[in-house]
């Protein structure tokens, strides 16, 4: 059994990604795959309703008193009911689609009722279910643990207790939560060496009970085997970006990601390729943006005073920066494939899965040398120090005028990108699960 948790979010995380890709090389590897989710939908008697309403998002949200009566009964557990996919529902045919699963089931505000269980109880929440999988893999360490069952956590990283101010998370209940994982689970699995002694040093988990599988890099085929004439048009046609002559960022616009240092290291770099940031802001402060929007600003204000003018009077961009709220996976795949460089030196990462996915698709990778990210990229890209603003500056600065090392980090990271193949993490997950047969 894989949880839903992160699948069933309308705009995805990595760590969907990293579901999907489990899920999918389960099945690849001949398991039986259930999918657990915790939507708010109703399994009644009408199948076809039934069917709907988990594929509907527009559902209202948690009521306090559901929070309630439902806290009176969670002691002894819920169970999750099968639901019924008879094919007259059409899903979504995207990124965000249903993995490889041979059923999926759902407990009505699973995942939202096991943290108020956990606040209330102390304890995980058990979950049942008729087919009863004989492994419970969670994605992501929620306090929920299936019956009869062997039940493994993946912990991708602990950032809010090593950046605590980059996150949002309630730090208390976050430690107590994922202390009560180390205690409890039957084994931990983690994304990289670096997150792995981050367990054992913050959690005070035995190294034994943890293992490393790393993630795999897995973009879909019709997406690597497109011709390169056509991604080089897309990119010019839509973007007016030239091949090779832009930098760009993609990720989330948060704190652990470093933006605001990027901004000003291309800044400071006086770049005539542009910078190209693909994010949303999933931070309320939005501070790290203040340098695109003070460049914007400044930019509209010339223009004003000069709009009666001749357009030759008129000034030049006072910003080559350009921020792109989301993309579709077609057209941000070719954004990377044509970029000079993917500028990526976060504070922090689990894993750093946009690292490798730049690498696969042959772009030339900056990156920092905390956390997992100089674990992953190896010496296949340029690793920087992720606090020095002149550090980044730099290393774009070389990258911007040297195509031949531009060219060498391309081949030395397609290269590096072979290493977290679904075939290698195949491997990695057999080697898990035999210890669970």
């Amino acid at each position: 059994m894989v949880d839903g948790y992160n699948l069933a979010l309308e705009k995805g995380t990595g760590i969907a990604t990293y579901a999907r890709n489990l899920s999918n090389q389960l099945t690849e590897l001949g398991y039986k795959v259930d999918l657990m989710y915790g939507v708010r939908s109703s399994t009644g008697k009408n199948e076809l309703l039934a069917e709907v309403s988990f594929f509907d998002p527009s559902v209202k949200p948690i009521k306090t008193k559901e929070i309630v009566k439902s806290l009176l009964t969670s002691p002894f557990g819920v169970t999750a009911k099968q639901v019924p996919i008879t094919g007259k529902v059409i899903p979504k045919r995207s990124a965000g689609a249903l993995p490889a699963h041979d059923r999926i089931y759902n407990s009505r505000n699973l995942y939202a009722m096991a943290r108020w269980h956990f606040r209330t109880y102390g304890q995980f929440m058990n979950v049942d279910y008729s087919g009863r999988a004989g492994i419970a893999h969670w994605t992501y360490p929620m306090p929920v643990k299936l019956k009869s069952a062997a039940n493994l956590y993946t912990i991708h990283d602990l950032v809010p207790m090593r950046l605590p101010y980059t996150t949002l998370d309630i730090k208390n209940e976050f430690l107590k939560q994922h202390r009560h994982i180390g205690k409890k689970a039957d084994h931990i699995v983690t994304v990289s060496e670096a997150s792995k002694r981050d367990i054992i040093e913050l959690l005070g988990v035995d190294e034994s009970r943890i293992t490393n599988t790393y993630q795999a890099v897995n973009l879909p085929s019709y997406i690597l085997n497109r011709p390169e004439d056509e991604v080089r048009e897309e990119v010019s046609s839509i973007f007016g970006l030239e091949h090779r002559q832009y930098f760009l960022f993609f990720g989330a616009i948060e704190p652990k990601k470093n933006v605001g240092r990027i901004i000003e290291a291309y800044l400071a770099s006086h770049s005539q390729h542009p910078l190209v940031i693909v994010g949303q802001l999933v931070w309320k402060d939005a501070s790290e943006l203040r340098l695109v929007d003070a460049l914007q600003d400044t930019e509209k204000s010339l223009l004003k005073k000069l709009m009666l003018g001749p357009a030759t009077d008129r000034p030049a961009k006072t910003s080559s920066v350009i921020r792109l709220e989301y993309l579709p996976l077609n057209l941000l795949t070719s954004l990377i494939r044509c970029a000079r460089a993917v500028v990526f030196p976060s504070l922090y990462e689990g894993f750093g899965l946009p690292i490798l996915e730049a690498m696969q698709l042959g772009t030339a990778v900056i990156t920092g040398s905390e956390g997992a990210n100089p674990e992953i990229a190896g010496d296949s890209a340029l690793i920087v120090d992720p606090y020095n603003v002149n550090s980044i500056s730099q290393a774009m600065k070389t990258i911007a005028h040297d195509d031949g090392l531009m060219e060498h980090y391309q081949r030395m990271g397609h290269e590096r990108a072979k290493l977290f193949s679904p075939e290698k993490y195949a491997e990695r997950l057999q080697n898990l699960y035999a210890k669970f047969k």
